[in-house]
């Protein structure tokens, strides 16, 4: 990345950044739709302490996925609707270079918050304390590739109308690998075994999204915007 391109990058960054900020009570819903998800689950299902720590990593994963995929429909959805989008795509910045920034605002901005109370969630449903790194380690892989992910449903649904209800259709299939892999992992170190298989796994997950999620998300913007 050229220097121009890395400026532009860290300023298309800042901007969402101070954007979401203006906007802070609408980011913070994925974040509360976690909380109450893992709140409230104890209350349908069982308030058991071994019942609990035994759910736990699919609880937390789930939620973590689900509200995830709450924040999406809107990384590209207010750019388009005042212009903004079609100067960015018309600009010097390469467009794969556009969706890797703002898919990393996007992250710091909901992914992050979902990573940091994780851990507390968790140990609200009795997961053991020594699973709880693995959990984060996994929450920390497998999160941006979550953002990456949606980022190509969100690009394809940009210009419909109804895009938001056809988007956890189209990403919640792709988002199973990483949920399989993420609450794998803290159930095998909740049961004492080895869980560097599942973290490798989503490591790799990360890798290829990063690689090919950027592309395939300018694409789809380009064909969304024409």
């Amino acid at each position: 990345m050229s220097a121009g391109a890395a400026g532009a990058f860290a300023a298309l960054v800042r901007r969402d950044l101070l954007l979401a900020w203006r906007r802070r009570g609408d980011r913070l819903v994925p974040l509360a739709f976690f909380v109450m998800v893992t709140a409230l689950f104890p209350l349908g299902v069982s308030p058991e302490r071994a019942v609990l720590a035994t759910l736990a990593p699919g609880v937390v994963w789930a939620g973590a996925v689900l509200a995830t995929l709450l924040g999406m429909d809107t990384l590209f959805r207010s750019d388009l609707e005042d212009g903004t989008l079609e100067q960015m795509l018309l600009s010097p910045l390469p467009a794969p270079v556009l969706v890797l920034a703002k898919v990393l605002a996007h992250w710091l901005v909901t992914g992050l918050p979902l990573v940091l109370a994780g851990p507390v969630l968790a140990g609200a449903l009795h997961l053991p304390a020594h699973a709880q790194p693995v959990l984060v380690a996994g929450l920390l892989l497998g999160t941006p590739a979550l953002s990456l992910v949606g980022a190509v449903g969100a690009s394809l649904t940009v210009g419909l109308r109804r895009g938001g209800m056809l988007l956890p259709v189209l990403l919640l299939p792709l988002y199973v690998p990483v949920l399989t892999f993420g609450a794998g992992a803290v159930a095998a170190a909740a049961a004492g075994l080895p869980a560097a298989g599942h973290l490798y796994a989503l490591g790799a997950i990360l890798a290829l999204a990063a690689t090919l999620a950027p592309w395939a998300a300018a694409a789809g913007l380009r064909i969304s915007v024409a």
